[in-house]
């Protein structure tokens, strides 16, 4: 297989990036993953490396011709510290190999006078740390010179057995066997999710055309719309077995009690308002390029995500 069939997947042990690395292996590419504890087989070409160090990510990325950057800080720690260099050296790589670097983003950049219904051209204007973050971040795909970029944004990321996100953090308790779910939602609000290998296969699908793509665009990922949110906890309900399953409002008076002396809790907190504002992501860009979006049902989804989880038997 030619080297420009090549990608490298920053973070490829990681959730999105473990799932965009079987994605791009279903599609024929040659895939190299960099990790801090890289694994072995998967069928991954597996190199150790740090996404802080810029000479781990610059040797990886010889001969690529997509980078997937998958690396992001543990939990909310630390964004600006962290995810702004990270992202400066995959950009770095992506520049010196002329691959076109492929990021995953969020919602984080709107605030919540965003409207309910956000396109690529949204006005972006974080109330949060976190949003600003990832405004800086996108702003320096679109300034540096050479790059050729993708940015594409998503809700909350379910699916896997990642445990940075909101569903195994804080709705179920992963290896456990379900007693309750627990709600984020505010009552009547909707909310964006991703189901992980549906985005994942997105980002393969868009790695085979990007050379047709501008050097830098922008496309929303629909995902999963819950309208009520409570819809994401009626179908782990549905996937337990159990139409008496409890479903628990999120105890957010106990992360305002926690939040002087954990960082968590405070950085969960900022993000409060994307469970009080319907805000959903517009994905007609993307389905008129690829002619539909990748897509699981969410009961499907939910129950295989559980499995992974460990909250429900295999099978």
């Amino acid at each position: 297989m030619s080297e420009r069939r090549t990608a490298l997947v920053i973070g490829a042990s990681g959730g999105a990036g473990g799932a965009v690395a079987q994605a791009l292996l279903a599609h024929g590419w040659r895939v190299r993953g960099m990790s801090r504890t890289p694994r072995t087989g998967q069928g991954i070409e597996w190199v150790r490396g740090d996404a802080l160090l810029a000479d781990d990510v610059l040797r990886a990325a010889a001969g690529v011709s997509v980078i997937f950057h998958g690396a992001n800080p543990p939990g909310y720690r630390n964004w600006r510290g962290l995810a702004l260099p990270m992202l400066r050296h995959a950009v770095a790589a992506a520049v010196a190999s002329g691959a076109r670097l492929i990021v995953p983003g969020n919602i984080y950049n709107y605030g919540p006078d965003a409207g309910a219904l956000l396109s690529e051209t949204t006005p972006q204007h974080p109330r949060t740390r976190k949003g600003a973050v990832r405004v800086d971040m996108e702003a320096l795909l679109v300034t540096t010179p050479g790059l050729r970029a993708l940015v594409l944004r998503a809700g909350d990321f379910f699916g896997g057995t990642g445990a940075s996100n909101w569903f195994s953090a804080a709705m179920v308790k992963p290896g456990r066997a379900l007693r309750s779910v627990t709600d984020p939602c505010a009552p009547g609000v909707g909310h964006a999710w991703a189901f992980l290998p549906d985005l994942a296969e997105t980002v393969a699908q868009l790695a085979e055309i990007e050379h047709r793509l501008p050097a830098f665009d922008t496309f929303h990922f629909g995902g999963h719309w819950t309208d009520p949110g409570r819809q994401m906890a009626e179908a782990v309900r549905r996937a337990s077995g159990n139409p008496a399953l409890p479903i628990k409002a999120f105890p957010w008076a106990v992360l305002w009690l926690g939040a002087p002396f954990m960082t968590f809790l405070r950085e969960m907190i900022e993000m409060r308002y994307l469970w009080r504002r319907p805000l959903r992501l517009d994905n007609r860009k993307l389905v008129a390029l690829l002619g539909a979006e990748p897509h699981t049902k969410l009961d499907d989804a939910v129950r295989g995500s559980l499995t992974a989880l460990g909250c429900l038997p295999a099978g």
